[in-house]
């Protein structure tokens, strides 16, 4: 079954997005950056749902960057799940590398469709 990384500090939103994810895809969870980085090194997943602003050495973009840097994560797509909505945040954001940008509140709906589009 094909896995997905849900990082969060917040486990509300990671809870929505197991219960809408979680029929379809083995889900993975983290609840800050460092945990992240080593659930994708022992399990690469294909997808990380990533919040940006979380607590702890590392935050949403800092990880993204490390996720892309690395050669070997080549193929996870990473989709940043934020608060921050402005337009200089989601271009910040696709600079560094992230292939889709879901602004809080979001739609789960959304998310799944755009999960499944990419899994596809």
């Amino acid at each position: 079954m094909t896995q997905i990384l849900i990082v969060d500090d917040h486990s509300d939103i990671r809870r929505l997005l197991a219960i809408t994810l979680g029929k379809e895809y083995e889900l993975l969870e983290a609840e800050d950056g460092v945990s992240a980085l080593e659930i994708i090194r022992r399990n690469h997943p294909k997808i990380v749902l990533l919040d940006v602003m979380m607590p702890g050495e590392m935050d949403g973009l800092q990880v993204l960057e490390a996720i892309k840097a690395n050669p070997l994560n080549a193929d996870i797509l990473v989709a940043m799940i934020t608060a921050r909505g402005q337009a200089a945040d989601s271009d910040d954001a696709r600079r560094r590398g992230a292939d889709a940008y879901f602004i809080k509140p979001f739609s789960p709906l959304q998310v799944v469709a755009w999960v499944r589009e990419k899994l596809k």
